[in-house]
């Protein structure tokens, strides 16, 4: 995996502080979906009972957000510098962390749905962690670079382990306090850690609005933007409804599991756990998916990835029942989703090097209204047909578009950017 070439090709300590920027910005990010069913039982306490298409709105509002945000984080990238817009991104966040924990249990549906929006700009780190970390580093590294900056999704496993259990000791409230404080620390160390690239290693060219329309003419950007719509949009979706989607599903045989194996009474508590392990997968193989994609090429990494989660997620559809059955499946699906995120950012650089910052920007945009669709896609199947069978065989029956669509691209990339790409397409 070339890990001895990462100190001597580029800057290691920017690497390091790219990863723990995003990695705690994407925690605070996808906070609200370990502590859903938390909230929705102290908004019932005063009056307001969610429904599912409710509960799915709050989720999938810091998506959307992180989603905007990330073009125009982009936009700053190039302008003025992935550190000044990631410390001006971080204070918001903060801001916002720091608001619902004063407001406490009082704070209203709609001043929640204000609050994630506001987390939407961690998930925007995105769009700043990443470009950061690939320019200061050649091609051929640029799949395991960007995986490893990348794999900041670890974030969402630390809310899902330990979200439930302080918000059942100190209240849900609590969970934003240790994220401010928390993230006011990392934004020290990277303050500290972070540079950007120099001159000599990587020249940014500043965008105009021209330059966005310019690239949005270009077709491969369509193509990137629906591959990783599928891929992180899947992996984020998932990530933030996986409590809903176990309580509806599987509660009591969680709440037997807690009592028998883990000697935890809260079920929410063991829901946490279990969600944890399945996307604990998908963000820790994110950059084996991206050194898979250095050695075999993007393209053929996606075929393999995209149809092992198209076929976990039409078996989960039809056949699963048994909870253990079901969280080995969406382990299968989180992992595969995890690497086809590492494939995508291995294609990426090399075929818009010059224009990561912009490109990270709209492409992961895609992905996280992709991650927006499929929250709102599952609150939907289970309002309609109190099951969510139907919401897993559309996003399965994307993932096999996704797939159509490398077929119609590959040969093209091969012939023309991908000759002298410098990497494996």
């Amino acid at each position: 995996m070339k890990l001895g070439e990462l100190k001597s090709a580029g800057h290691l300590p920017t690497l390091i502080a790219a990863f723990l920027y995003f990695d705690f910005s994407f925690m605070v990010w996808t906070m609200l979906g370990p502590l859903a069913t938390e909230i929705a039982e102290s908004l019932a306490k005063h009056g307001y009972i969610l429904d599912a298409n409710q509960k799915a709105t709050l989720l999938a509002i810091p998506i959307l957000g992180g989603a905007i945000l990330r073009i125009v984080l982009g936009f700053f990238v190039d302008n003025i510098g992935p550190k000044k817009t990631a410390i001006a991104a971080q204070l918001i966040v903060i801001a916002s962390l720091f608001y619902t924990f004063f407001r406490g249990e009082s704070i209203t549906y709609h001043e929640l749905l204000a609050v994630a929006f506001g987390l939407g700009f961690a998930g925007a780190s995105f769009a700043v962690a990443l470009p950061q970390a690939g320019q200061w580093y050649p091609p051929r590294l640029q799949g395991l670079v960007l995986g490893l900056a990348g794999a900041g999704n670890i974030g969402v496993v630390i809310d899902f382990l330990f979200a439930p259990k302080i918000a059942e000791i100190w209240g849900w409230p609590a969970v934003f306090l240790v994220g401010g404080i928390l993230s006011t620390i990392i934004l020290l160390t990277y303050i500290v850690m972070a540079k950007d690239a120099p001159p000599e290693v990587y020249t940014p060219r500043k965008k105009k609005l021209s330059d966005y329309i310019k690239l949005l003419k270009d077709k491969d950007t369509w193509w990137f933007s629906l591959f990783y719509a599928v891929s992180f949009g899947g992996f984020v979706g998932f990530a933030n409804y996986m409590k809903v989607y176990l309580m509806d599903v599987y509660k009591p045989e969680m709440a037997e599991i807690g009592l028998k194996i883990l000697g935890e009474g809260n079920v929410k508590v063991v829901a946490g756990y279990f969600g944890a392990l399945c996307i604990f997968a998908g963000a820790m193989l994110r950059p084996v998916g991206g050194a898979i994609a250095d050695r075999l090429g993007g393209v053929k990494s996606l075929y393999i990835f995209y149809g092992v989660v198209a076929a976990a997620a039409i078996f989960n559809a039809f056949f699963v029942q048994n909870f253990y059955l079901a969280i080995f499946i969406l382990f299968i699906i989180m992992a595969f989703l995890g690497m086809a995120n590492g494939a995508v950012f291995q294609l990426v650089p090399q075929r818009f090097g010059k224009d990561m910052g912009i490109m990270t920007g709209i492409i992961g945009c895609a992905g996280g209204l992709g991650g927006t669709a499929l929250v709102k896609t599952l609150g939907w199947s289970k309002a309609s047909f109190d099951s969510y069978s139907v919401g897993f065989m559309i996003f399965a029956g994307i993932v096999l578009m996704a797939i159509v669509g490398i077929s119609m691209v590959k040969t093209r990339w091969r012939t023309t950017w991908g000759v002298h790409a410098g990497g494996r397409i």
